[in-house]
């Protein structure tokens, strides 16, 4: 698996599952009916900012992450990110790969720490992964997220220094 910076020309390749991610409305505080258009505004962000995919072998995208400061100004000294696999290539260490590299970029750009604002609770392999790549729960806003089965669910705030 490699992990480069997304073009343009990925992006056909990663709305398909991105897409299906959002509709399911499982894992993401986002618009389940978004259109490609916002989707692609919303995903593939720029300089300073970063967005990536990890491909394998044969250029397939497996996922895609992008990153960039938490909040403007005072609040710009802490990164965060968002991650989509596609359910296709689950288990195979694609979101580790992208976190992993999430850090490292974080780092890099002199980051102080990293903070995802809105990980569900239900979403146990998403806390896992994070919690295995040093990341912390520090809080957790009761009933913020409407999960499609099992009603409303907590939204974790996760953390880690970097």
């Amino acid at each position: 698996m490699l992990i480069r910076d997304a073009t343009a020309a990925d992006w056909p390749q990663i709305w398909p599952f991105l897409r299906q991610i959002v509709a399911a409305a499982e894992t993401y505080a986002y618009d389940p009916d978004m259109d490609e258009a916002t989707a692609r505004e919303l995903w593939l962000v720029g300089p300073p900012a970063r967005t990536v995919v990890a491909v394998d072998e044969d250029g397939t995208v497996l996922g895609t992450a992008n990153m960039y400061a938490n909040r403007p100004g005072p609040g710009s000294h802490v990164a965060s990110a968002s991650f989509m696999v596609d359910p296709r290539a689950s288990g195979r260490g694609v979101g580790r790969a992208l976190g992993e590299e999430a850090i490292a970029w974080a780092r890099a750009g002199g980051f102080r720490a990293m903070q995802f604002n809105a990980v569900v609770e239900t979403n146990t392999r998403a806390v896992a992964l994070w919690r295995s790549l040093g990341f912390e729960i520090i809080g957790t806003v009761p009933e913020a997220f409407r999960h499609p089965t099992d009603g409303y669910v907590g939204l974790h705030v996760m953390y880690r220094r970097l």
